[in-house]
């Protein structure tokens, strides 16, 4: 990360009751108040600071309904939370919307992120990077948002059929509108990063100056190429999924349901059985100093220098303070150590 200093801002979290080290969600209650700080850092080169943690909204108007989408803005705005995270495909636009709803006059106190790229409609045009369904898409997002900028957007995925050139100088033309302020790519390789790099300085277009990459403790391929990457190119880093949908809290192996239960894509992305293996390491692990594993996958993530944000969802109240927990979590190089070598280390980008 930037040497430049963080801020903070001081906020009152709960602290939330116990059973032998981890959180038990059948007590459910907070008990008591502190003071905890939340630590603001520079989003890559652009300027603009965004808190440590950056709430995720993938499940607002599925998992989440509207109401209680409303009360987990609400928390994590409380706690010191400005920067929010969708995407126009979550849910069918429903998560879009309900952010919109919700923001009103706090627009300006929020960082606001979305993508586009994935299907919205039925018909062949309504999907991909090409500059008719990057500029429509867009519109159809700060309608939804019901806003008239965006401060990160976002191409969702890398599109084989579209000429990164002109896509790029869509989203150019979307800053030049004064609709997107900064442009960023989601789940594109080192290569295709540098590659998008390459082309906005050789055609003066506007700068990707965010990734969103997967990563957790078990799914750490970003560490060989990406993140690096990332630092060299001084580009803000927003991992998802830092709880491995859920496979790092515990729930699996205690036969609850969740994402990789309920979604084939999900169940295919964490059907390695050494996965698996790797929770039953973590769990007791964090439970054994006291932490939810949930907050402590967290931190850990969080305690790579390169990462900027991550990014956190809850389907419920109960879940979004599990997981604000990490803030009291900060690790020493050594505890990081402890826990990386709970998990398997990916082969270098030269191993031969």
């Amino acid at each position: 990360m930037s040497d430049v200093p963080v801020s903070h801002n001081r906020v009152l979290q709960p602290l939330l009751p116990s059973l032998k080290g981890s959180y038990n969600p059948c007590l459910g209650a907070v008990v008591f108040w502190r003071l905890v700080e939340m630590e603001y850092v520079p989003f890559g080169k652009t300027g603009i600071r965004v808190s440590k943690l950056c709430l995720g909204a993938m499940t607002f108007g599925k998992e989440a309904d509207e109401k209680t989408s409303f009360a987990i803005m609400d928390r994590a705005f409380e706690i010191g939370i400005n920067f929010i995270d969708t995407a126009n495909m979550y849910n069918k636009g429903a998560s879009e919307e309900i952010v919109g709803r919700w923001m009103g006059d706090k627009r300006e106190s929020i960082i606001l992120a979305t993508k586009v790229h994935c299907p919205m409609g039925p018909g062949p045009n309504d999907w991909g990077s090409s500059r008719r369904n990057i500029l429509f898409a867009a519109e159809k997002c700060l309608k939804r948002l019901k806003t008239d900028w965006l401060d990160i957007l976002y191409l969702h995925l890398w599109d084989d059929a579209a000429a990164l050139e002109q896509s790029l100088a869509a989203m150019t033309t979307l800053v030049e509108q004064g609709k997107v302020m900064y442009c960023g790519v989601s789940n594109f390789s080192a290569w295709q990063t540098m590659k998008a790099i390459a082309i906005t300085e050789a055609k003066a277009l506007a700068p990707a100056v965010c990734i969103q990459p997967m990563y957790n403790l078990v799914k750490r391929q970003v560490e060989v190429e990406i993140l690096p990457m990332a630092v060299s190119e001084g580009l803000a880093v927003c991992p998802y999924s830092p709880l491995g949908a859920g496979l790092l809290t515990g729930k699996y192996l205690r036969g609850e349901p969740g994402r990789i239960r309920e979604n084939e894509m999900y169940t295919k992305r964490f059907a390695n059985q050494q996965y698996t293996e790797v929770a039953r390491r973590f769990v007791p692990y964090a439970e054994s100093l006291g932490h939810s594993p949930s907050a402590l996958a967290l931190a850990w993530v969080m305690s790579h220098p390169a990462i900027t944000s991550t990014i956190i969802g809850a389907r419920d109240l109960v879940q979004l303070n599990d997981c604000l927990g990490c803030l009291d979590i900060r690790l020493t190089p050594e505890d990081r150590a402890k826990i990386t070598a709970l998990s398997i280390d990916p082969p270098s980008a030269t191993d031969r």
